[in-house]
This record gives C-alpha cells, sequence and structure tokens, in this order.
C-alpha cells in the first residue's frame, strides 16, 4: 500500500487500474452529452454538392473576363433554380441560370454573382464584373470532406456534431454507456434527509452532492445509503456496490479515530488498498482500492474536504469510465485577488471562482476554506494550489488554478 503520496501519484494509481465501460447504440436524438464510442468519420461531402451562397446568376467565368460598368456583358436567362432542385440544363457560352440561395452549381457554370450587382428583363442578364472561376461558389465538402473524421473516440457529443452526424444521415451512435457509481455514507451521526434532527446527529448532505455532482458529469448515481461505523457493516456495503455499480464513493471512517473503520472495511470486502492518504489539503485522509477490476474510493465525511478530492481524483476516474479521451482538468495561471492570511506547510487547494479583469485572470475565494463548509462550492469553477511550505499569501500572488469545466 502507498502512503501519504502526491496527488499526481494517485491520480495514476487509479488511472492504471481502470478501464471504460462497455459501449452501446443510442439514436442521434438521444446522444447529446454522451461520450463517442469510436470516431465518427464522413461518408459523405458536407454539403453534397458545390451551391450558390447568393441569390443570383450562375454563369461561366470567361465570358465576363472584359466586363465592367463601361462595358457590360449580356447573358442569355436560360433556366432559374431554386433551393432543392437542380438545374436542368448546361451552360454553354453566353448564358447564365437565375439560382437561388443554397441551390446547385448548373453544369458548364464556375461562377456566380449577386442580383444586386446585376440588371436583368428576366431574358437577359447584365453583367458589371469580371469574375475569376470559383468565384461566390461554396464547394462541395467545404465544411466536411469525405472520409475526414468530425468527433473523435472519447469525447463529448455536443450540438454542432449532433448537427453534423445528421447532416450525414448518421441515425444511431456508439456511445459509451453512463458508468454506474455506489455511493455510500459511514457514520453513527448520520440521518437520511426525510428525519427530524435529534442531538448529535446531522442530515447526510454528501451522497447528494455526490449523486449531483456524478449527474452532472453524466454518470449514473446510487445512493446506497447509511451505514454505521461497523467494519463487517461497511464491508458489506462496498460489496453491495461492487456488485450493482461500475465503482463505489464512500465518506467518512477513513481518518485514524476510533470509528474510523473504512480501512479495515476494505480488507475485509477482499479488495486491495492502492494507496492512503494524499499530502494535500483539504482532503488528506483519502484511501483508494481495487477489487476484481472495480475501483472504490474512500472519502473525508467532511463536506467541502470530500467533494475537493471528487473534484480533483474521483472525476478523473469517472471520466476513465465513462471513456472520456482527456480525463484532466485544464490549467491556467490566476493571481490571487485577496489576501490568503493562512500558512500551507502542506500543499493546498483553495476553493474559488475565475473572475477576468482586462484581460487577466483572477481567482476569488468564496467563503471559508474549512473542511466542512460546503458552502463555499457554490459558485466554485477554480481550484488554485498554493505550493506546499507557503506561508501567508498577498494578493497578486500567481497561482496554478485547476478549471472546474
Amino acid at each position: 500500500m502507498n502512503f501519504n503520496i502526491t496527488l499526481e501519484e494517485a491520480q495514476n494509481l487509479i488511472l492504471g487500474r481502470c478501464q471504460p465501460v462497455e459501449t452501446e447504440y443510442v439514436d442521434l436524438n438521444h446522444a447529446l452529452g454522451r461520450i463517442l464510442g469510436k470516431d465518427i468519420r464522413a461518408k459523405e461531402n458536407i454539403p453534397p454538392f458545390s451551391r450558390s451562397p447568393y441569390d443570383g446568376y450562375a454563369f461561366r467565368a470567361a465570358d465576363t473576363l472584359e466586363a465592367s460598368k463601361a462595358n457590360p456583358v449580356t447573358l442569355e436567362i436560360i433556366e432559374e433554380v431554386p433551393a432543392g432542385y437542380a438545374a436542368q440544363k448546361k451552360i454553354n457560352i453566353g448564358q447564365a441560370v437565375k439560382i437561388l440561395t443554397g441551390a446547385p452549381i448548373p453544369e458548364g457554370a464556375d461562377a456566380v454573382t449577386k442580383y444586386e450587382e446585376t440588371k436583368s428583363n428576366g431574358t437577359y442578364v447584365e453583367i458589371y464584373t469580371s469574375c475569376k472561376s470559383g468565384e461566390n461558389i461554396v464547394p462541395a465538402g467545404e465544411d466536411v470532406a469525405i472520409d475526414e473524421v468530425i468527433a473523435y473516440k472519447g469525447t463529448v457529443i455536443s450540438p454542432p456534431v449532433v448537427g453534423l452526424m445528421s447532416a450525414l444521415g448518421i441515425t444511431k451512435v456508439e456511445v459509451h454507456k453512463r458508468p454506474r457509481i455506489g455511493i455510500i455514507s459511514t457514520g453513527d451521526e448520520l440521518l437520511d434527509i426525510t428525519e427530524p434532527l435529534s442531538p448529535g446527529k446531522i442530515r447526510n448532505s454528501n451522497a447528494y452532492a455526490l449523486a449531483a455532482y456524478c449527474k452532472e458529469l453524466g454518470a449514473e448515481p446510487v445512493i446506497l445509503g447509511n451505514v454505521c461505523d461497523k467494519t463487517e457493516e461497511v464491508a458489506m456495503f462496498i460489496n453491495r456496490g461492487l456488485a450493482e455499480a461500475d465503482m463505489v464513493i464512500t465518506t467518512g471512517g477513513v481518518s485514524v479515530g476510533d470509528y474510523d473503520v473504512v480501512g479495515d472495511a476494505v480488507k475485509a470486502a477482499g479488495a486491495e488498498t492502492l494507496f492512503w492518504k494524499i499530502e494535500i489539503k483539504p482532503g488528506s485522509p483519502s484511501l483508494a482500492a481495487v477489487k476484481d477490476g472495480k475501483l472504490i474510493l474512500a472519502l473525508s465525511g467532511s463536506p467541502a474536504a470530500a467533494m475537493v478530492i471528487y473534484q480533483l481524483v474521483g472525476i478523473i476516474l469517472i471520466k476513465k469510465l465513462a471513456g472520456w479521451s482527456q480525463v484532466f482538468h485544464q490549467q491556467t495561471e490566476v493571481i490571487l485577488k485577496k489576501d490568503f492570511r493562512k500558512a500551507s506547510p502542506r500543499r493546498r487547494f483553495l476553493r474559488g471562482k475565475l473572475v477576468m479583469e482586462d484581460g487577466v485572470a483572477y481567482v476569488e475565494t468564496i467563503g471559508g476554506q474549512g473542511n466542512g463548509v460546503l458552502r463555499s462550492l457554490i459558485g466554485c469553477d477554480i481550484l488554485a494550489e498554493i505550493p506546499a511550505g507557503s506561508g501567508p499569501l498577498k494578493a497578486g500572488e500567481k497561482l496554478t488554478g485547476y478549471l472546474l469545466y
């Protein structure tokens, strides 16, 4: 077992023992937000034919070489082609086709000019400018060419990707199944949210916050309930979670107190412990284990500490399970907007909000930064890293920010 390791070591340990869930096919109209199970390669051009971007006239560019305001070229209009139809006639020397926006370029034509730049009596049209071959023509495949990849395996299906797939006639999409995440809350002090408070008790907020975070990520949370601080019962819940879900997250009971039994429960469940404790604040007393290829992530019972480790470790694990190709948070340099008065002997992550001022990225801390202050995560879209061994920080200090979106 690895003890008191770095965040990066913890991330790599769990990623090395995790494989994506299986794939399935879904209808295109149910594919939004799902993770692609294979590359999507175009079997057609988009657009499928060269077309006009304007209402105007299509003709041979060579016929307009001498055209000018003083010396317009007169062409015979042989046909009109609205969008949704194709020309029936081929354009020859001295001829033009009246064409509407989106209509296919007629055979023989290689240029288009706008209505407002011409003069027409319905039978003939006068062209006042010299045009080049290809002018004002949207070529076939301008958006997507045959055999081009429009979306790669492991990416999130967005509205534009849905649009491109529909343009290609794709009705079924191979995506990864939504991973099921078993959530267990440990602690004799916990009550269900439906129960009235009594002395020494608190309602279980962790399970519902984690379930919401999992849903936000596209996973399916399975709240397994509260369990008291007894090794055998926690082990039983863990095994139940592994049977019903693709991974298990627990909160509470992972520190060193007399009632912190999760470490022993993991062993009693027959799982291999990968690490215990991460050298960061908040959330250091975290544990990861594996059994039969399924991961168990045990988090602190303190709500904010649990959610920070979920952001830094849990999310990348769920993303790997869900088939994402990119699982890590994007990082960026940010400037501390206000003083942070505490020393940080251990590597610390501040909950904050990204603020842009005059093109400069700042981080503004949100509320109290205590382990139990869940409210500090409302509006939190960035975690700012303070290096280990730092003293109190003044506004203006540069930090590394982990973007949470």
